[in-house]
């Protein structure tokens, strides 16, 4: 079991990127010695996030030989990290958004964005990050379609490397855009096998009364072609056996696991999961999650917490109330990705 354990020296003085970036002010980054070299990074005076303030130094992870378990290796953030040569494309999954504006665009109120903070923190290691918006619930093949424009739109013919789901997965096999060039796709707890969360609510349902559900949520705007192509057949006979990875594309994911508490808005759906799929976030269990290069699992991480708007939330909440246990930093969790990118020389 390769164990990720907690730093313990935190890292006190120096003027970082994150200074920068928490001011809001653009930064001029100098550049001494090769593209390798790790740039250096510290706590903020002042931030609007506070997960840019928890900064530590990392001790190298310990390895045994139990599996591939991810402990508080992304709790906080580390003192330095490598960008990647090519770009990173951001790309929300199912039900995320790019901006959400409750209000309306009517009303000169910034919206909540599904990356920020993660974006800006890359920005801020010197990597050129393009975040795509596609349908939050449209068929895997329509949200593929708007991935690929969205890239060739403003990658401008680079190389790149996703973080995507299955939609990245079925752009990059199926459609193979021209001026499209992925060096690498990442996914995170994505449910590459299915969910059967996804087979119980369809049976709970029942597959008469679905067009109508159908029905209500696209009165609201909701496109509904995502759902059933979440289900394990749909995975098993369709999906996966018609897209293969693609040659020269590297492959990596991460999975995670939590056990739910008796208030946890995932105690169901964790519990119906469980007997069917194994350890699980929630929503995708761990050997759905796993496809290429598996990464590990984020262990005491819900699905919840993998979203990046939803965790900036929970930090202010763990702030106000002076709760010590955080142990998922998402801003730490994709600096960290795009470290494992440049170390691989992508």
């Amino acid at each position: 079991m390769l164990i990720l354990r907690r730093a313990v020296r935190v890292q006190a003085n120096g003027l970082s990127d994150f200074q920068c970036l928490a001011r809001q002010r653009s930064c001029l980054h100098s550049s001494t010695g090769s593209r390798k070299q790790a740039e250096k990074t510290r706590a903020p005076e002042n931030t609007s996030d506070p997960r840019i303030t928890n900064v530590e130094d990392q001790k190298k992870p310990i390895n045994d030989e139990k599996g591939e378990i991810i402990e508080d290796e992304f709790a906080v953030l580390r003192t330095s990290y490598d960008a990647p040569k090519h770009p990173i494309i951001l790309a929300h999954g199912l039900l995320g958004f790019d901006e959400l504006r409750p209000l309306g665009h009517a009303i000169p109120i910034r919206g909540i964005e599904y990356w920020y903070g993660i974006k800006e923190a890359l920005a801020a290691k010197n990597v050129e990050v393009i975040t795509a918006s596609v349908p939050p619930s449209g068929r895997i093949e329509v949200r593929a379609q708007r991935l690929a424009e969205s890239i060739e739109r403003q990658a401008g013919g680079k190389a790149v490397n996703i973080i995507a789901g299955l939609d990245a997965r079925h752009m990059v096999s199926r459609l193979k855009p021209a001026n499209v060039k992925v060096l690498s796709l990442t996914t995170v707890a994505t449910p590459h096998r299915g969910s059967s969360f996804a087979d119980y609510m369809f049976e709970r349902i029942g597959y008469t009364n679905v067009p109508k559900l159908y029905k209500v949520l696209e009165f609201f705007g909701m496109e509904t072609g995502a759902f059933r192509q979440l289900t394990l057949k749909y995975m098993a006979e369709s999906f996966n056996p018609r897209t293969p990875d693609l040659d020269g594309v590297k492959y990596y994911s991460y999975g995670a696991a939590f056990q739910p508490h008796f208030t946890s808005v995932f105690r169901k759906s964790h519990n119906v999961i469980e007997p069917v799929e194994g350890q699980n976030d929630g929503m995708v269990s761990v050997e759905s999650s796993k496809w290429g290069t598996y990464k590990g699992t984020l262990n005491h991480v819900s699905h919840l917490d993998l979203i990046n708007w939803t965790n900036r939330l929970r930090w202010y909440f763990w702030q106000l109330t002076g709760k010590k246990k955080k142990n998922f930093n998402a801003i730490a969790f994709y600096l960290s990705i795009a470290d494992m990118l440049a170390k691989e020389g992508l």
